[in-house]
């Protein structure tokens, strides 16, 4: 038991070096770390470029792994992608296969048409990968491109932008994410130089409180909002020039075939709304930035109120939906609606005792 043990490693760590180990030269990568292996889709034979260069620089040569004839050149010899070769083959084949049978589910009328479309799809592939009547396939492939060659072009065609447009438009939504980014960093910069300019001023009014007059104070407060409405209109302009000057890139067109069904885009999804379309605009009267009231311009100039963060427009809207609150609402209408519709449902209650009941209701009531 232990030999058998021992020889099945041996063979796995053979297997493992053989991986290794260039079957033309059969230098190995134990020696040299910096050897590079590549494949040739002609028959997927790994050598090392080393002998890639020996061999095939002067132009075609059948392949040097004993048992394959094919002739291979250099140009086709490239870098293995994935680590079992099977796995490279059936990638190389799928997307050989793929490249002629391009169509879409939106190209057929029925849905069995393109399921039975799909379904000879990977009976072909199915073919070149196991070796089964591979000539005869190749035959019938080549028969296919060569048929349906126009198609086939404008399929592609049509896939290659879509991938365009796709890749731009990622490529837009990134450069967009970083200018807003950008721009919230310069707007918190502004908000927090603001502020700090803000509570010095503030800072210096009070110590300017007793030598100056309420309206000097009125004076330095109405510039301080200058100056802050004066940022925020620039901030919001930049915005919407950031907005204007990337705009989406256009839907490419869609190539129709006759005698096909004809495609129908998908409706674009409406961005969602919380409130379900609710407006919040008031109807009843329009709220202004500004109300001339003595206390209000108190509120206004008093530092002591304005340095905690105070905002007089938040009373204004409160006190406004407050004035306004109840002119919407009808009592009579709606008094009227509800006798309305408990009178319908005793009278319904009754006819359906009625029913119920028929004539020996009355006996007993």
């Amino acid at each position: 038991m232990s030999r058998g043990i021992q020889r099945n490693g041996a063979g796995t760590r053979q297997h493992g070096e053989n991986d290794d180990i260039c079957p033309v030269c059969k230098s190995s990568r134990y020696l040299n770390p910096n050897m590079r292996f590549l494949v040739n889709p002609e028959c997927y034979h790994k050598m090392c470029e080393s002998c890639v260069d020996r061999i095939f620089s002067s132009g075609p040569a059948p392949c040097p792994v004993a048992g394959c004839a094919r002739t291979l050149r250099k140009q086709r010899f490239r870098k293995q992608t994935f680590e079992d070769i099977k796995i490279e083959q059936e990638v190389d084949i799928r997307r050989r296969v793929a490249q002629v049978f391009n169509k879409q589910e939106e190209d057929f009328e029925t849905l069995r048409a393109y399921n039975n479309y799909l379904e000879e799809m990977e009976v072909t592939t199915f073919n070149l990968l196991e070796g089964i009547d591979v000539a005869a396939t190749e035959r019938k492939l080549a028969a296919y491109a060569a048929q349906n060659a126009p198609s086939i072009s404008q399929n592609n065609a049509k896939a290659s932008r879509d991938r365009n447009a796709q890749n731009a438009t990622t490529a837009a939504q990134k450069e967009q994410a970083l200018l807003n980014r950008s721009a919230a960093n310069r707007s918190s910069i502004a908000s927090l130089a603001e502020r700090e300019e803000s509570r010095r001023e503030t800072l210096g009014a009070f110590t300017r409180a007793q030598m100056s007059s309420p309206q000097d104070d009125a004076d330095a407060q109405k510039v301080v909002l200058k100056k802050s409405t004066a940022r925020r209109t620039a901030a919001e302009r930049a915005r919407d020039k950031q907005q204007h000057i990337h705009d989406p890139p256009s839907e490419a067109e869609t190539f129709r075939i006759e005698g096909l069904k004809a495609v129908i885009d998908a409706p674009v999804a409406k961005a969602y709304d919380a409130f379900g379309g609710m407006s919040f605009t008031p109807s009843y009267y329009t709220l202004q930035s500004h109300y001339e009231h003595p206390w209000l311009e108190k509120a206004r100039t008093e530092p002591s109120i304005v340095a905690g963060g105070y905002d007089l427009r938040e009373y204004h809207q409160r006190t406004m939906l407050e004035a306004f609150a109840g002119l919407g609402c009808f009592i009579e209408e709606e008094v009227g609606e509800k006798e309305l519709s408990s009178g319908d449902g005793m009278i319904a209650t009754e006819g359906a005792a009625l029913a119920a009941g028929g004539e020996g209701a009355e006996d007993v009531l």
